[in-house]
């Protein structure tokens, strides 16, 4: 049986069995264990954001800028939120369904949808800028430079596209394997290069003048007798720092620190994630397949802290707030870990069908998007006296 995606986290196992008869998760859900609460999620304010990621669990991020918050659901529906009050400012049915994240930035809002195509709208109103086409469905948030919107597609193509007009610029295309996990990375654009990893386990630097490729670096290398035993995927995306320092993940491969401009490895560590890393001051975090949250130092590569409390919740990707990290999980929990030694101090139960989607935070404040389309704003309190 060949299958050209997986999805993941919510239909891997599914479909790993589908091919393979019955099969137990490598990592099974561990229960959560009671602790004594640091901080706490107040609810401030909640909204329906239409029927939400839909049954593909389309990765259909939120995103914040200038006090608001802009959302969508797989139908296309896309309101904007008043990120304090929760109060909508507008609201619009687009004649396509959306499958990627928003991304908002200098008074516009850009996403992708199923058949490929790529809409700029007004931060204001919702009006439709400008639309494009690039070759097949989008899932990653295309990511703007100050001249270019690049939109990397599941084909593994990545095309770069005028920001004021939508026209094409430039197509960068890669082969794709037989089997894939179901996303593409998320390509980090600044003004001179764009930073894209593949499928095929490797991380390309394009020319942003003519999309041609400066250098490439193979992250991941494909091992195993069976196909999924062989997935290399780049799905996070890549984090790059001031001084040049570029940190990549891959699943089934390692996570690596680069120097960006050379693509000479400064430090490696055998570590499989298809979530983006964060990385605050000198410290990264990740979260591996098995859902362990790492601690690393960012300039050698040591391992500060470890926390396999909750390990097989199928994480999100980490958020830094205040001190904590803020991870969502499959049955719908938002769970805070302090930052300097990895405990549990706070727990938020949202349900919501689960939650796929990091959160985004804040101004202490945390907003959470649940798989069913439950948008919810929380403020982070100490607990103690």
């Amino acid at each position: 049986m060949k299958l050209t995606h997986l999805l993941v986290p919510t239909l891997l196992i599914t479909l790993v069995a589908g091919c393979a008869g019955k099969v137990e998760p490598e990592y099974p859900p561990k229960e959560l264990e009671s602790f004594t609460p640091q901080v706490e999620l107040n609810g401030v304010w909640d909204q329906d954001i239409g029927d939400g990621l839909g049954i593909a669990r389309y990765p259909i991020t939120p995103s914040l800028d200038d006090g608001r918050l802009f959302a969508a659901d797989q139908s296309g529906q896309v309101r904007a939120i008043d990120a304090e009050s929760g109060e909508t400012l507008w609201q619009i049915e687009l004649d396509t369904p959306v499958s990627s994240g928003l991304t908002a930035v200098a008074d516009q809002v850009y996403l992708g949808t199923r058949n490929g195509q790529v809409l700029a709208l007004d931060q204001e109103d919702g009006s439709e800028l400008w639309r494009s086409r690039v070759s097949s469905e989008v899932l990653a948030a295309p990511q703007p430079n100050r001249s270019l919107l690049v939109v990397q597609s599941v084909d593994g193509a990545v095309t770069a596209l005028d920001r004021n007009s939508g026209e094409e610029r430039w197509v960068y295309t890669t082969n794709q394997p037989a089997l894939t996990l179901r996303g593409t990375g998320t390509p980090r654009v600044i003004e001179q290069v764009t930073f894209a990893g593949f499928a095929n386990g490797r991380l390309v630097t394009l020319d942003n003048r003519s999309g041609q490729s400066l250098w490439d670096l193979r992250v991941a290398v494909p091992q195993g007798r069976s196909e999924v035993k062989r997935l290399v995927d780049l799905d996070g995306q890549p984090i790059l720092t001031r001084d040049g320092r570029l940190y990549v993940t891959s699943y089934n491969g390692r996570l690596l620190a680069l120097e960006a401009t050379s693509g000479e490895i400064l430090w490696s560590r055998e570590e499989s994630s298809y979530l983006t890393p964060l990385l605050v001051d000198d410290t990264l975090y990740t979260v591996n397949d098995a859902s362990h949250v790492l601690a690393l130092d960012a300039l050698s590569g040591r391992l500060l802290w470890e926390s396999d409390a909750l390990e097989g919740r199928w994480l999100t990707s980490p958020a830094f707030i205040d001190g904590y990290l803020a991870l969502g999980d499959y049955e719908g929990y938002v769970h805070l870990l302090e930052a300097g030694n990895g405990e549990i101090a706070g727990r938020r139960d949202i349900g919501g069908d689960g939650i796929s989607l990091p959160v985004l935070t804040e101004d202490g404040r945390v907003f959470v998007l649940s798989n069913d389309g439950e948008l919810s704003a929380f403020d982070i309190e100490s607990t103690q006296d």
